[in-house]
């Protein structure tokens, strides 16, 4: 297949043996739509690369230590799809449940890492076709209970049910939690963090924050009240809120 829509797809290539990062390297430079934006030797570093720069593509091993990738894909912003590479083709059942887009058996050889490559320039091709004109924002999967950040050079899992809202900041974002006093810290932008939540749980109120409005006890002046604890709602995001409420049949 030769592309001649002009469409490139950024990639990272993610791999804890340097041979096999090497390798996949090669094939994406010789591949003249996909465009490496970098390679990591762990997924947890890939993750965090993620929150800075998201692309459109990995390839992806899945045993890796601490963070597998079949977790980082679980993670992952809404745009972002994977290629599992790996040398067990037991694992190839569990990758297609995490929306992978497809699965290369080490050792790869071009011609399929092509066909891989060519199936996932069709898949964004038609994922463009569909949301021409439409603004996407946010995971819509009643799937998705938790999300990882980084905090304290270690992910951690966070249940979406323990969010009460996020709070934006310049480098990074304070979640605050039901129960938990002091607010978790992650450096990663409000953009990226908004991309791996579901849009039919979250809704942005402001600039600066991001609300859970099932967790909200009311609303009163402009402020969204959390307990003790209150945000404002900013007239940019003010219908935004009004027709997310109405939608799910909040405060109603």
């Amino acid at each position: 297949m030769i592309d001649d829509t002009g469409m490139k797809l950024s990639c990272y290539v993610i791999d804890d043996e340097p041979l096999a990062v090497e390798l996949m390297e090669s094939y994406v430079r010789k591949t003249p739509f996909l465009e490496l934006k970098g390679s990591f030797y762990s997924a947890g570093a890939a993750f965090e690369a993620l929150g800075k720069e998201p692309v459109d593509l990995l390839f992806c091993d899945i045993q890796m230590p601490e963070l597998s990738g079949m977790e980082l894909a679980r993670m992952l912003p809404a745009r972002t799809r994977v290629i599992f590479t790996t040398a067990f083709s037991s694992y190839a059942v569990e990758g297609f449940k995490v929306n992978a887009l497809d699965y290369l058996l080490k050792p790869v050889s071009y011609q399929d890492f092509l066909t891989s490559a060519n199936k996932a320039l069709q898949w964004f091709e038609m994922a463009g076709n569909r949301e021409q004109g439409h603004g996407t924002q946010g995971r819509d999967n009643a799937e998705v209970s938790a999300i990882f950040v980084k905090t304290d050079y270690r992910l951690l899992r966070l249940e979406l049910d323990d969010i009460l809202y996020i709070e934006g900041l310049k480098d990074y974002v304070k979640i605050w939690l039901a129960g938990r006093a002091e607010p978790v810290l992650s450096l990663m932008s409000m953009k990226a963090l908004e991309e791996q939540l579901p849009s039919d749980r979250f809704v942005r109120v402001h600039r600066s924050y991001i609300v859970q409005p099932s967790k909200m006890s009311y609303i009163e002046r402009g402020r969204i009240v959390f307990g003790k604890m209150s945000i404002p709602v900013s007239d940019t995001y003010r219908q935004g809120l009004q027709e997310f409420l109405e939608r799910h049949s909040i405060f109603l």
